[in-house]
């Protein structure tokens, strides 16, 4: 699993752990990671199968459901990297400071024929729908991809219930690691000190 992942990355270069350490829990988990790459963005990614299936969103995610923010798929990560904070060398694939912004446990909500569709299964056919329970990030949240072959594109879009609020704007308002409590120039520049200390 996650071996295009694996292929992408020299685990000599980047703290980027390898997988196969984390094992899944009773509930499957989601985890926001903020990425200052060439281009900042947020990498939404949910535990699927016995890995984070990947969507890079450009604006991140929003508690607005008038708002459909655009996800790109990615390489599925190891569970490993739920955890992962630091700074990937400019010269490795995906280089940049990554925190994570949020995560939580959350529930596969998709339904056909009245029973629970498996979130491998919706994925696969294009739409998942989920309950998030996060820090930051609570209640309905669903992933739709539009289009077909090279003009298909996945949306992500906050579903009306108790936790929309379309004033709160998280993404800018609360920029913090729920893990360390650190931003992103915070974890850059303590990486920068630890490696010029050694």
């Amino acid at each position: 699993m996650a071996e295009q992942y694996r292929k992408k990355r020299d685990f000599s270069r980047t703290p980027e752990p390898a997988g196969g350490r984390r094992k899944p829990g009773k509930r499957p988990i989601f985890v926001i990671q903020k990425h200052d790459a060439s281009r900042l963005h947020y990498d939404f990614r949910i535990e699927v199968d016995g890995v984070l299936k990947s969507w890079a969103v450009p604006k991140g995610p929003s508690t607005d459901p008038r708002e459909k923010r655009l996800a790109l798929p990615t390489e599925d990560h190891p569970l490993d990297y739920a955890d992962f904070e630091g700074v990937i060398p400019e010269d490795q694939y995906g280089g940049g400071t990554v925190l994570v912004w949020d995560t939580g446990p959350y529930d596969n909500l998709t339904e056909k024929d009245g029973k629970t569709l498996p979130a491998g299964k919706a994925i696969e056919q294009g739409h998942i729908l989920m309950r998030l329970h996060g820090k930051k990030l609570k209640g309905g949240y669903a992933l739709q991809r539009t289009g077909k072959g090279k003009s298909a594109r996945w949306l992500l879009v906050k579903t009306k219930d108790d936790a929309a609020d379309a004033r709160r704007n998280p993404v800018s308002t609360e920029p913090k690691s729920v893990l360390s409590g650190r931003t992103l120039s915070q974890i850059a520049h303590e990486e920068d000190n630890g490696a010029d200390s050694q």
